[in-house]
């Protein structure tokens, strides 16, 4: 029998309804085949890591425990993006959001390839993503990188505030 897999995602959103956009993505995760829900964090406000001009982005991270292989999960992560209106191909780098899906961490995965790097190229960075991350796993040692709460601790939680009212 296959394995179950602790997987974390970071979820991102700046344009349209990103309160039920999220809601949607927590359903659609709760559904996808062979994956479990866990955990959600609190839902931040924070600034735009872009010049581009935009508004401020809604952050949180879902923690769920899966069977399916990254690649599957990634396909899968695309589809509920898509499923919110986002069109990859015709966004800029860092630009405005209907909703961003970012596989973070893959149980103890370590991979770089053309369609994906694991954990996340940037998790240690972000505080958008740390700070929700460290409230569902403070203990989680992101592979080749750290451990979430120490991570956590040296980044700023400047230009985030938490999303007073939002329910999962």
């Amino acid at each position: 029998m296959t394995r179950w897999w602790p997987c974390y995602v970071a979820l991102g959103c700046n344009v349209g309804d990103c309160a039920q956009n999220f809601r949607f993505a927590s359903n659609a995760l709760n559904a996808l085949p062979e994956t479990q829900p866990w955990r959600r964090s609190r839902v931040f406000r924070t600034k735009p890591v872009s010049d581009i001009p935009q508004d401020d982005y809604l952050n949180a991270v879902a923690a769920t425990l899966t069977r399916l292989a990254p690649d599957r999960l990634l396909v899968q992560l695309q589809r509920i993006e898509s499923d919110t209106g986002r069109r990859r191909h015709e966004e800029s780098r860092w630009g405005p959001r209907t909703l961003d899906l970012d596989l973070l961490v893959y149980g103890t995965q370590q991979r770089a390839d053309d369609s994906l790097t694991l954990p996340h190229p940037r998790i240690a960075e972000r505080n958008f993503v740390l700070l929700p991350l460290a409230e569902l796993a403070p203990d989680l040692v992101v592979p080749g990188v750290g451990r979430v709460r120490q991570l956590a601790r040296r980044c700023s939680s400047d230009g985030m505030q938490w999303f007073k009212g939002f329910e999962w």
